[in-house]
Order: structure tokens, then sequence, then C-alpha cells
């Protein structure tokens, strides 16, 4: 397969197309910020939408402070005493394990705040803190770096374990990743969702350098032990109930009792990781994801304890992240090397097919649990890509520039008929041909002493106005100038097509050249020197053919024909006539002409080199018509 551009400018091109992958897959893998993680949560959107809605383990759920709750309490937010009742419920119905996901920062009342202790150290369980983070921190993927946080009241902290809540939301505000480890100013700290998951199990899960060990099973994380979030639905996909159903009736209004739902979904919290959390209108917090844009924070971190349990959990590794790095550098290169070595309409289709390839794998394998880049490659390859198709146009158009001025310089070394049909058919005359045609040989009387009295320079002069002359005079009758001779021209009628008025035009041509040459002669100031041109003109076959060298060829055309009609100037000489006209061309021109055409004298003459004579028409300058 041959280049289709400079083999300097192809290695340039992939050369600067492989650093410019290069560089933004290093960037991908070192987890550092870019406008690229926009477009890519817009993709990772339609993949969650493509692959759809999928069941939430049954093992995980939520009991949500939803309004009924708000209602049954009358009040917001609960007692602390109200929130023991229904961590108390939560153990009477069987819960394995329970994650409060709110902050319990200010003292209350003592009874209540011992109550509430009391209920949580009586269960497996674990409360929110929350940390905050420096607005200047580095744009770089990493174990997150609190500045201060905000940690339960300490009595309360000490009847639960406490876990940090914070998630990692992108630019639009959608929880892509739960961070399970933190930096504090007291040491590591563990999510909520690491310790849920640690009470669901039973046992603590295994921080480790290539991943979360839970059990005799490692799953993979992202960048600082990020976990990927891996959705099941909108809200309510995991499995929700109201935390009215625990609610103490006693010490209630009646209004705020009658308001409580029937305890009907005590029993579904057996044997459960439940988390308790806020969903009450106006209160609470609120997520935006693919499938819903009003998630709640407790259903986010439902998700990151669900994806651990189940196992569904993205793979974002740096495995996969070399896997995307090695694409956006292969998708570039084979891009550039398409437009270096292909036409621009397959280049660009084999790069389209390229990435809408890369793109079904990227949706594909969100299938099978891999979060593959779909922006990066892409956008990898469209600037070195869209660079070298654009300098394959300039340098195209350069070409065709050349290639036009080019063919428009030889075109001139052929008459534009001839050079037309060249270039609309390569192969015209690679086999000879024969051809009907009238051939016309001109020149300049009286040439010789012109040229000796005017020079070099403005002898050259004179010949490119008298050829000039010919070449208009000639294609205004349908004549093809063949050849130019000095002071003389041959002349085709019927090249490279016969038609039958080419003996007729050929007598209008000689005609009107001999009156034109006449006419410049006498405005240019020539007369002393020539005040004529000698015309031979016949008619018969021709061979049309390619001659010369096959790297350096020539059109021309051969035959009798040719040598006669040269041959007729001398006989026009020895006659002293300008024109003479063999009896084939006037017989062939007269049913073409609006009158028979009579030449005032009629010879049968002799030609040499030939064994026939030939009936002649001749006519003096006097006599032209």
């Amino acid at each position: 397969m041959r280049l289709q551009l400079p083999p300097w400018l192809a290695l340039a091109a992939l050369l600067a197309g492989g650093a410019w992958a290069v560089w933004l897959g290093a960037g991908h893998r070192s987890g550092a910020a870019s406008l690229l993680d926009r477009a890519e949560a817009g993709l990772l959107d339609l993949r969650v939408l493509a692959h759809g809605p999928r069941p939430a383990p049954d093992d995980v759920m939520i009991v949500a402070i939803d309004d009924a709750t708000v209602a049954a309490a009358g009040r917001y937010p609960l007692d602390r005493s109200q929130l023991a009742d229904v961590i108390d419920g939560l153990r009477s119905a069987g819960a394995a394990a329970v994650a409060v996901d709110m902050l319990l920062v200010d003292a209350t009342t003592a009874e209540a705040d011992a109550r509430l202790a009391r209920s949580l150290a009586a269960m497996p369980a674990v409360i929110a803190a929350a940390g905050r983070f420096a607005t200047d921190r580095p744009a770089v993927v990493g174990v997150p770096r609190t500045v201060g946080e905000l940690r339960p009241l300490p009595l309360l902290g000490q009847s639960a374990s406490v876990g940090l809540v914070n998630v990692a939301t992108d630019a639009g505000g959608t929880p892509r990743h739960v961070p399970l480890v933190f930096l504090t100013g007291a040491g590591p700290a563990p999510s909520l969702v690491l310790r849920g998951t640690g009470l669901a199990r039973g046992e603590d899960p295994a921080i480790t350098p290539e991943g979360l060990r839970i059990g005799a099973t490692l799953q993979p994380l992202d960048l600082g032990w990020h976990l990927p979030l891996r959705y099941y639905g909108p809200g309510g996909t995991i499995r929700t109930v109201s935390a009215a159903s625990f609610l103490r009736s006693e010490g209630m209004p009646a209004s705020a009792s009658a308001a409580r739902p029937p305890d009907t979904d005590d029993g579904a919290v057996r044997g459960k990781l439940v988390l308790l959390g806020v969903t009450a209108t106006a209160v609470g917090d609120r997520f935006s994801t693919p499938f819903d844009q009003v998630l709640p924070g407790v259903e986010v971190l439902a998700t990151g304890v669900a994806n651990l349990l189940d196992g569904s959990v993205l793979r974002r590794d740096q495995t996969v992240r070399m896997v995307d790095a090695a694409a956006a550098v292969g998708l570039g290169l084979a891009g550039v090397a398409a437009f270096a070595l292909c036409p621009p309409a397959v280049a660009s289709v084999i790069s389209l097919v390229l990435v809408a390839a890369w793109l079904a794998v990227v949706v594909l394998a969100y299938g099978a649990g891999l979060w593959l880049a779909a922006a990066l490659p892409v956008v990898a390859s469209l600037p070195p890509v869209a660079a070298v198709a654009l300098a394959r146009q300039i340098l195209d158009r350069h070409r065709m520039r050349r290639l036009t001025a080019a063919g428009e310089a030889l075109g001139r070394l052929q008459a534009p008929a001839l050079a037309r049909r060249i270039a609309e058919d390569p192969a015209f005359l690679a086999e000879p041909v024969e051809r009907e045609a009238a051939i016309l040989f001109i020149d300049l009387a009286g040439y010789t002493g012109l040229s000796e009295r005017l020079g070099p320079a403005r002898t050259r002069a004179v010949l490119k106005t008298f050829h000039t002359l010919v070449v208009d005079l000639s294609g205004q009758h349908g004549g093809v100038v063949l050849n130019f001779m000095g002071d003389g021209a041959m002349i085709g009628f019927g090249i490279p097509d016969p038609r039958a008025e080419d003996a007729a035009n050929a007598c209008r041509c000689a005609f009107a050249l001999t009156r034109g040459v006449a006419d410049w002669v006498a405005q240019s100031g020539l007369s002393e020197e020539t005040n004529s041109v000698r015309i031979g003109l016949h008619r018969g076959p021709v061979i049309l053919s390619r001659l010369g060298h096959d790297n350096q060829e020539q059109i021309t055309v051969t035959g009798d024909c040719v040598n006669v009609a040269s041959r007729l100037m001398e006989v026009g000489k020895g006659f002293g006539s300008a024109i003479t006209v063999s009896c084939e061309v006037l017989r062939a021109a007269t049913p073409h002409l609006p009158r028979p055409l009579a030449p005032p004298r009629e010879e049968t003459v002799p030609i040499r080199g030939r064994q026939e004579s030939l009936t002649v028409g001749l006519w003096a300058m006097a006599e032209v018509p």
C-alpha cells in the first residue's frame, strides 16, 4: 500500500498523534481531573440507561424517615428517643445490623441521648460522620484527606462504630464513587459503606493494595480505594420501608398515631443490613443519578453496600485504565495511519468504524461490569485524525493545483481538441486509427529575408503573432493545428473525429487565413519582406497515431494525404498562387457550400515523389474570395 502523504509528514503525524494519546492516557491512569470527565459521565449514563434497571440484592434494605414517619412522630427532626424506638424495633424485627445515615452531632436531653446510645449498643450498628475538605485540594483521585470532621456525639460514638458518609460526585453532581477510606487528623478512617459491609458479613473487609478483600473474594477498586457505583434503578429499587412502622404509639398525639401505617413491614428486615436515613420531603440530601434526578442520599450509600455484597461493583482499576490508555493510543495511531495510507473517503470510514467498534465494546463491557472509558479513546483519536485529514486535504489540493497547472502546460503542447480527448481517455490512440481528413499546410512567403532583417528576437515575436492568427482562424473553422514548422503549420480537419463538412471547413479556413495574414502584414508594416502565404490543401485517408518512445510520445498524422498537401505548396509557388487545393477537396466541399466552389484556374500537375498527376484548383492572392 502506497503512502498518500510524504513520509516525513506521515511520521510526524504518527508521533504527534501517539504523544497526544499517551499524554491523555497518562492523565487518565493517574486520575487527574479533566474536561473529559464530563463527557465520560454523560456517556456512562447512556450505558446505564441502555442496559436498564436490574434487581437489587435482598440482603440490604432501607428504612426511611419519610413523610409518614414525620407525621407519625409529630416532629422533625425526630427526638433521639424516637430514633431509639426505631432502632429497637429493627432489633426486635430481626435486623442483622443497622447503618444510620444521620449526623447525630449535637447533644439533646441526657435521657434521650442515653436511650439512643443503649439502643445502638444493643445491636451491630454504625453511625455517620462527615468529612470537611479543602477547596484547593489537587484534582487527582486518591485517598481523600479531610481538614476536619463532623463526628457524632461522643456518647453515641462510643456505642457504635463510626463511618464517613461523603461520596465523590462528578461535575454534574452525580455520585460516581464512594471513597472507602479517608485520611483524617487521627489517621485512616473507614466510610459508612465499608463499615456497613463488614457488619453485614460479620467480619471487617481488608483493604489491600489490590483492592478490597471480603472473605475469600477480592474486589478490585478504583484509584485511592474508591468504589465505583453501579446503580440498580430509580428510587425504591432497593427495598425501602417507612420508619413509621417501628415507632411506638404510646405518648404520640392521636392524629400522629392515626397517620402511622400498620406494622406490616416489620418482618421484612429480618437478617438484613438496614440503612436508616431521611427521605422526607424538603429534608435529607438528594442526588441526580442516571435513573432518578432526586435519589435519596441513603439509597446512594445503600447502592455502594449492595454492590460490595453482591459483587456487582463496576471494575475500574489500574488494569482497566491501562486498557483505556492503550485503546486511546491504538485508535489515534490507526486513524492517522488510515489517512496516511488510504484515500480520504476510505480513511474516514475506517476511522468511524474503529470508533464505533470501540463504543460497542464499551457498551458490552458495561454489561459485564467493566467501566471502560468511552470519551478518552475518542478524544485521543479525533484531534490527530482531524489534523492529518486537514493536512491531507491541503496537500491534495496543492497536488491538484500542481496537476491542473501541469495539465494546462502539457495541454499547450497539443491542440486543445486532442488535449481534451487525452484527458477524457488516456488510452486514446494507444493503437493507431485511420481517418478521412483534410490536411492544410501553410507558410509565409518571404520569411527567410524577413528573419534576416529583423533578427532573432523580433522574428520570434512575428512568428508568435502569425501562429496565434493560425490557431484562432483554424479553430473558428473546426481545424486542429497539428504541428508548427518555423513559419509554417500543419492543420487537420476531421481530427480527432471526422465530419461530413470537413472539406468545406478546410476551404473556408484557407480563404480566411489568406485574408487574415494579408491584413496583418499590411497593418504591421512587413509587406516589404512578405505580402502573402502559400497554402496546400488535400483530402484523403490518414493514420492518426502516437509516435515516439514509450516515455515521450507525440500525436501525429501520417499518410499519402499529408505528403500531397505539403507538395501542393510547391505547386502553388510554381504557378504564383497563394492557395492550391486538390480536386478531391473541391468535390467533397461542394455539397456543403452555398454555391459550387469554382477556382479561377485548374491545372493537372505532377506531384514530386508520386506517379499519378493531380488536378488542382489555384487562387492567386488577389483572387481569394
